[in-house]
Order: structure tokens, then C-alpha cells, then sequence
């Protein structure tokens, strides 16, 4: 029998005696609500980060496009890590393909809220001034604002 309270005391050694229980088809072992309850958990996680890598690369997209003097390695590695990171996810969960389209409005604004903050500017576009593929696109570098 299953001791139900491992699960607030120790996560991961909860996770290692459901996935042997699972592996031994013993279903009377199994925590079936926390089970299911973790394994949506994984789809939430893989949505934050997609989220997440596009706000960074929103902000350091605008703090290159507005602040191109002060241009630094620093974010371009940024950016070409949460790249790369966008398209591990999407490669690993191919349902997630589309999701970057559905929350570039809102990680746009993050990222905005972060350029503001590192940079002062306060005049930044308030909408998204790329399509979605070019700020995923490795190649894609905005030109110098003429401000």
C-alpha cells in the first residue's frame, strides 16, 4: 500500500515509486489524482517556458533594436539560447508548434516591461513589431531604430 503523505514530503521520490508502479502495472500502488495532476503539470511547464524564452528575446530583441550602440554579445547568446530553446520544446512536443503565435502578444509585453525596466526607454512600441517566425528565425536581427 502506497503511503499517500510522500507525496507532500518528498516529490521526487514520489515520482520514482509511481513510475515503478506504473512500470509493474500495479494500479492499486498508483496516487491516481496527484498522478494525473503531474502529468498535466507537464504541459503547463513546456507552455511557461515557450512563454517564458519569448519574453527574453522580445526584450533583448528591442534593447537591440533601440539601443543599438550599447549591442553586446551577451544578448545575442541570450537570444540565440531561447531560440533554441523555443524549438527543443516545439521538436519534443510538436503540438506546441503554434503555441508561440498564440502568446507573442503577451510575452511581447513582458519582454517590453523588461526593456523598460534595463533600459529607461519609455517610449517602445506597444504592440509587437515582429511576426513570430522572424523572432524565432536565427537570422533575424532588427535594423537600428532611426529615433
Amino acid at each position: 500500500m502506497m503511503d499517500r503523505d510522500l507525496y507532500e514530503r518528498d516529490t521526487a521520490l514520489w515520482a520514482e515509486h509511481q513510475a515503478d508502479a506504473l512500470r509493474r502495472r500495479a494500479s492499486n500502488e498508483l496516487d491516481w489524482e496527484n498522478v494525473a495532476e503531474e502529468i498535466e503539470d507537464v504541459g503547463k511547464s513546456e507552455r511557461r517556458e515557450i512563454e517564458s524564452r519569448l519574453a527574453v528575446i522580445c526584450a533583448h530583441l528591442l534593447k537591440w533594436r533601440f539601443q543599438s550602440r550599447r549591442r553586446s554579445r551577451s544578448w545575442a547568446g541570450s537570444i540565440a539560447e531561447a531560440r533554441d530553446q523555443i524549438a527543443r520544446v516545439t521538436r519534443d512536443s510538436p503540438s506546441l508548434r503554434t503555441y508561440p503565435t498564440k502568446v507573442l502578444a503577451e510575452a511581447y509585453a513582458a519582454g517590453r516591461r523588461i526593456a523598460e525596466l534595463e533600459t529607461g526607454l519609455k517610449t517602445l512600441p506597444a504592440e509587437c513589431p515582429w511576426a513570430v517566425d522572424d523572432v524565432l528565425r536565427h537570422d533575424f536581427w532588427p535594423a537600428p531604430s532611426r529615433r
